[in-house]
């Protein structure tokens, strides 16, 4: 079975999809019904947030993404996709808000539930973030500081057999995904940007995150259609998002090649 993450051919011409599910929160059940809808319909992975409250609001929840991943991982109730899925993983976890071992073993035991089937999305965070560390202690090293854990740890999984995503910023850098041999994920990136990334001799995998077109329809076809063109190889959307539609326009598009 080929890789999800690192030069994986989605198969059947089509872009893979995903879903980040609702986790703020104060319970579970909204992102476990979304998972289980987002997979019935066929879309390809689910997702989780990795935050301690939303950005910019401190006084609303945020659930931890292991244990609901874990939860949909382990369910009898979600079946094998015949694209070798479905895939579970983090857009993005975090570096720094636990050491490097505890998120090594986190994604590792959700291998042990799900081989082949985790996608470990990393990322450093930024000024937005910085906040969350430090109103529990958390220290926030400087960004370099930041890149060389995630590279480190991004490695480790990588020698596990796990596939690594790893967040570019918004300038969509690639040295860290080079030096991991993961994909680069790319937050809400405009087409061109994801050409200059996918194609070309020095040319990485490039997988696309972002929210969801306001508009829907054609523009959710015409959007996936002209990132499947530039060469991402996943397309994921933050929630809400009607996945039944985000599948159809996946299909559509790949048709339209």
């Amino acid at each position: 079975m080929a890789s999800p993450g690192v030069w994986g051919d989605p198969g059947y011409g089509v872009i893979r999809t995903g879903v980040v599910l609702p986790t703020f929160r104060e319970t579970p059940a909204d992102a476990l019904d979304t998972a289980h809808e987002a997979l019935a319909a066929g879309v390809d992975g689910v997702f989780c947030y990795d935050h301690i409250w939303p950005l910019g609001e401190p006084d609303r929840p945020a659930l931890a993404p292991f244990p609901i991943l874990a939860t949909l991982a382990a369910s009898d109730d979600v079946s094998p996709s015949p694209r070798g899925g479905p895939y579970f993983g983090t857009l993005v976890a975090r570096v720094g808000l636990v050491p490097n071992a505890v998120l090594l073993g986190q994604f590792s035991a959700l291998d042990l539930l799900a081989p082949g089937q985790i996608i470990a999305g990393l990322g450093t965070g930024d000024r937005l973030n910085e906040a969350e560390n430090r109103a529990y202690g958390v220290p926030f090293p400087p960004a370099a500081e930041r890149r060389q854990e995630m590279v480190d740890l991004g490695c480790a999984l990588r020698a596990r057999g796990i596939t690594v995503w790893v967040a570019g910023g918004v300038a969509a850098r690639v040295e860290e995904a080079r030096a991991i041999g993961a994909a680069l994920n790319v937050w809400d990136a405009a087409p061109a940007l994801v050409a200059t990334r996918a194609k070309g001799p020095d040319a990485v995998e490039v997988t696309w995150g972002g929210p969801p077109p306001a508009k829907g329809g054609a523009r959710l076809e015409s959007g996936i259609l002209e990132l499947a063109r530039a060469g991402a190889t996943w397309a994921v959307f933050g929630w809400p998002i009607d996945p039944v539609a985000l599948v159809a326009a996946a299909r559509a598009a790949a048709e339209a090649g």
